[in-house]
């Protein structure tokens, strides 16, 4: 028999390793310092609102086929993630009242871009190939070498939605990071970049289910267990020290490790890794939407970035956020809310129950210099793997690169393609 393969962190990288490695007949120990699964991508029942939230807004979409496929493989219900049947983001400028819709066309000929019913206001069809610079562009260079960094389609579209994916000042994030985003969604069509929510949470929909699975696959999950360090013996990890003990590692076991950066760069020094990280900040109004309220609004010319719609409340998040964690919450609460409020027709209105939540380290620092810093999943220890959205994914930090982490991860140890995706 296989010898069994400790999976070090219960987040989505995590999760993902465990479930392929099972799915491959390998014996899994799940270790896990909180006492919950999920890390930075779970639900939470907060007193403030009075509900149930995720500790981070996270969009999907259409062609985020790794993480697709983890709910597929962990049987995830039906309708976990939620969107319009088709490729539309509606979007609202508070500066000058407008609203439109952007609506790419299901197939990879852009032929929307040419149809000003479907296309940022204001704009042209030629202005849409800016971004084939960053599609060309050496590595390393920034967004800004790469494109015009103005203009009013950079400002209604291509710097919201940059932001959003990197978590970082476009014009000084990593160009090719940038451009596997847009390769990987409007470049391959509306098919691929239809916008979906978790609208039961993050919890309900990736994280319940897969620790279900690793359970009825006979997968070992223990919480509460941080790891305090690795005993290494010659070119591998012979132990794993535990707050309550070592756990020894036999000649045919292993060790994925998905935790996050500076948590991994303290236990395996000399580990090369992303040392900068960006904020974002969420905030919660313990209203319901008013009937018909889009899913997702992308909002221009306010505080306010993206406004989410859930059933029991509205939700918003603000990346590259790094200069609103000075600010008091009661502030921003205010603020945010008065803009919410214009947003959905209730202008003047008193504000809620709410909560501000700041993640300092949400992301790390999508430069060209952090992106060189990240590592593969393999590392110079025999036994031991890598995995986590900062790991060499191709991706920003995200769902989609978190879970890919982990299937590229388990694959050094199954011999065999991933059955997500196949081994990076």
């Amino acid at each position: 028999m296989a010898g069994r393969v400790h999976v070090l962190g219960a987040g989505l990288a995590g999760l993902s390793a465990a479930v392929q490695l099972v799915q491959a007949g390998r014996p899994v120990v799940l270790h896990e310092a909180a006492k919950q699964a999920g890390g930075r991508c779970r639900s939470y029942h907060d007193p403030a609102l009075g509900l149930t939230i995720d500790n981070g807004n996270h969009l999907l979409l259409s062609g985020n086929r790794d993480a697709l496929a983890f709910l597929r493989a962990v049987g995830a219900p039906a309708g976990a993630l939620t969107g319009p049947d088709e490729a539309a983001f509606p979007f609202a400028d508070l500066a000058t009242g407008e609203r439109w819709t952007l609506r790419p066309n299901a197939g990879r000929l852009p032929w929307w871009v040419l149809d000003a019913s479907r296309r940022v206001p204001g704009s042209r069809a030629r202005d849409y190939l800016a971004p084939i610079g960053l599609m060309r562009a050496g590595h390393p260079r920034t967004i800004g070498e790469s494109m015009a960094c103005e203009g009013l389609l950079w400002e209604r579209l291509w710097h919201p939605v940059l932001l959003a994916a990197l978590n970082t000042d476009p014009r000084e994030s990593d160009a090719a990071l940038a451009a596997a985003i847009l390769r990987e969604t409007l470049g391959a069509g509306g098919r691929a970049c239809r916008p979906l929510v978790a609208i039961e949470g993050l919890s309900a929909a990736f994280v319940e289910p897969a620790l279900r699975f690793l359970e009825r696959a006979g997968a070992e999950i223990r919480f509460g267990r941080r790891l305090r360090a690795l005993e290494i013996a010659g070119d591998r990890v012979a132990a794993l020290a535990f707050a309550d003990g070592a756990e020894a590692l036999g000649p045919e076991d292993g060790a994925v490790m998905a935790l996050p950066a500076w948590v991994a760069t303290d236990l395996l020094p000399g580990l090369d890794a992303p040392q900068e990280h960006r904020a974002i900040v969420n905030a919660h109004f313990a209203v319901a939407p008013p009937p018909g309220s889009p899913l997702l609004l992308g909002v221009i010319g306010g505080l306010t970035e993206w406004l989410f719609a859930y059933p029991d409340r509205l939700s918003v998040t603000i990346s590259g956020a790094d200069r609103l964690l000075e600010t008091p919450r009661e502030d921003l609460a205010e603020r945010i809310w008065a803009e919410v409020a214009r947003l959905t027709g209730q202008a003047g209105a008193a504000l809620p129950r709410w909560q501000v939540v700041k993640e300092k380290r949400a992301t790390f620092a999508a430069t060209p210099a952090q992106a060189a810093r990240r590592p593969g999943a393999r590392t110079h220890l025999a036994n031991l793997a890598l995995a986590g959205d900062w790991t060499a994914t191709g991706l920003p930090s995200t769902i989609e690169g978190a879970i890919r982490s982990g299937a590229t991860a388990a694959a050094l140890f199954t011999q065999e393609r991933s059955a997500l995706r196949g081994a990076a």
